[in-house]
């Protein structure tokens, strides 16, 4: 059956134990291995500066009379979560995941984080069998295949905070998970975001992105007044 997502895909794996551990969530692991360090979290991460490498490098290249505020919002647009989703739903890789029973029962295939988060860690995965040529492709195929040009909806608040600080030398910015609970399917994260060790933002959300993401806007929305 992994084969199926290999072809969708468009990538064949050498180490294909990368891919299984792309599609493995922390209910998951945490249900069969008591282990959330083999979860597809650390793939996330990775993936998720893969993938926004590929596109603001593909936008800056591309589109060369928009000033950074639009590309920032473009680039937004192009690897939200909602954006992110489609894809995994074109690949069908909610079909693939490997959920446990709590977040099997609550609906998890569908659900638009741990899809978006599974694609990220499809983008890692493939970097770490292939090298970046691999991963660029993919991202080429599936996600640089409709970039938003006008109607601009999300606003990077993380990339707007950092360009407002860095306005000064010598700032340093920090995220600090303050607090997680709910059980995996229905988690909830608070988190705050330190400026030269300060706390100026604190934020909530279903993931540490959107807790990340949160904290930022309160932060921005204070200092840029």
């Amino acid at each position: 059956m992994i084969k199926d997502l290999e072809t969708a895909a468009g990538y064949r794996f050498r180490n294909i134990t990368l891919l299984q551990n792309a599609l493995t969530h922390s209910s998951y692991a945490n249900e069969y291995w008591h282990n959330s360090l083999k979860s597809n979290e650390r793939l996330e991460f990775l993936g998720d500066s893969i993938l926004g490498m590929v596109v603001a490098e593909h936008l800056y290249r591309n589109f060369p009379d928009r000033p950074e505020g639009d590309l920032t919002r473009m680039r937004a647009d192009m690897v939200c979560e909602q954006a992110l989703a489609v894809v995994a739903t074109a690949l069908d890789l909610g079909r693939h995941l490997q959920l446990g029973h709590g977040e099997e029962q609550c609906g998890g295939r569908s659900r638009a984080s741990i899809l978006a988060d599974a694609v990220e860690s499809v983008i890692a995965a493939i970097f770490l069998d292939g090298g970046m040529d691999p991963a660029r492709r993919f991202v080429e195929t599936f996600v640089l295949c409709n970039v938003p040009t006008a109607g601009l909806h999300n606003m990077d608040y993380k990339t707007a905070l950092q360009e407002l600080v860095q306005q000064k030398k010598n700032q340093s910015l920090q995220y600090m998970l303050i607090s997680e609970s709910g059980p995996d399917h229905d988690k909830h994260f608070t988190v705050a975001v330190l400026l030269n060790g300060e706390q100026v933002g604190q934020g909530s959300g279903s993931s540490k992105k959107k807790a990340e993401q949160d904290a930022a806007r309160v932060a921005y929305e204070k200092l840029s007044k």
